[in-house]
């Protein structure tokens, strides 16, 4: 399969494997930020993509800002988006965090996704689990 990527913003670095074979691109900063504890920030990346339907473009945590305490969330981006990427980075750490521009902040990796045809219905089948929710397994 190949995607179509598109540079939205002259400074813009693009999403690139580190490595033969690895699964996620690495996603750049384009500015340097100081994310506060319990902030939230979103970078902007300067590039929109284009890929099948069938698949998804999900932004991941890069290891070396997760272990400082930084977080992603949100990031499934649709086949039919063409707006401009971004990763949003939460600060879950007790110490302000500097991205600096060109840092790798996230990846992003693309996913086969089954899109299935939706039925309403009044009724469901039983399950062993039934409404068992949080804590329904047990501990151990």
């Amino acid at each position: 399969m190949k995607i179509k990527i598109k540079k939205l913003k002259d400074d813009a670095k693009l999403p690139s494997y580190a490595h033969p074979g690895d699964v996620g691109m690495d996603m750049y900063a384009m500015e340097t930020v100081t994310i506060k504890p319990g902030e939230h920030y979103r970078f902007w990346h300067g590039f929109a993509m284009e890929f099948p339907e069938g698949y998804m473009a999900k932004i991941f945590d890069k290891s070396s800002i997760s272990k400082a305490g930084l977080h992603t969330l949100g990031g499934v981006f649709d086949a039919g988006y063409r707006g401009e990427y971004n990763t949003h980075l939460v600060n879950l750490s007790p110490e302000p965090y500097t991205v600096e521009m060109g840092d790798k902040v996230s990846q992003l990796v693309i996913v086969p996704v089954s899109i299935p045809e939706i039925e309403f219905s009044d009724t469901l089948s039983e399950s062993s689990r039934g409404e068992g929710a949080f804590g329904s397994t047990g501990r151990k």
